[in-house]
C-alpha cells in the first residue's frame, strides 16, 4: 500500500513540475515576442493589436513579480496558494495568463514519459 501512494505521489509531483515546465517555456516565449514588438513599437512598425498583446504580456510579468514579494515571505506554501484562491473568490486573476493552463492528465503524462525516455537515453 505504501508503495502505491508513493508512486502516486511521484507521478503527481512529475506532472506538477512538467505543467511548471510548459508554463515557464511558454511565458518565456510571450515575454521574448513582447520585447521584440516593444523594439518594433520604438521604430514605429507596430500594429494597435501587436501592441495590446505585448501589454497583455507586460500584464502578466508584472502578475509574476506580484507572487514573487509572496514567494520570499515566511510560510510561502501556504500563503502564494491563499493569495490565488482569494484573488479567484474577489474576481481577480492572480496568475500569469500561461499558469492558466489546463492540461489533462492524458498530456501531461505523455510529457512525462517522453522526458524520462530523453533522460534514459542520455544516460
Amino acid at each position: 500500500m505504501a508503495k502505491i501512494t508513493k508512486k502516486r505521489q511521484t507521478l503527481r509531483f512529475k506532472r506538477a513540475m512538467v505543467a511548471l515546465k510548459i508554463a515557464l517555456a511558454q511565458e518565456k516565449q510571450e515575454t521574448k515576442e513582447m520585447l521584440h514588438i516593444y523594439r518594433r513599437y520604438t521604430q514605429g512598425q507596430a500594429t494597435k493589436e501587436e501592441l495590446h498583446t505585448a501589454n497583455e504580456q507586460f500584464l502578466d510579468i508584472l502578475k509574476g513579480l506580484g507572487l514573487g514579494v509572496f514567494a520570499v515571505l515566511p510560510f510561502a506554501p501556504i500563503t502564494i496558494p491563499l493569495v490565488v484562491k482569494l484573488g479567484q473568490w474577489v474576481g481577480v486573476d492572480v496568475l500569469p495568463s500561461s499558469f492558466n493552463i489546463n492540461k489533462s492528465i492524458k498530456e501531461l503524462d505523455q510529457q512525462v514519459a517522453k522526458e524520462e525516455k530523453e533522460k534514459q537515453n542520455k544516460d
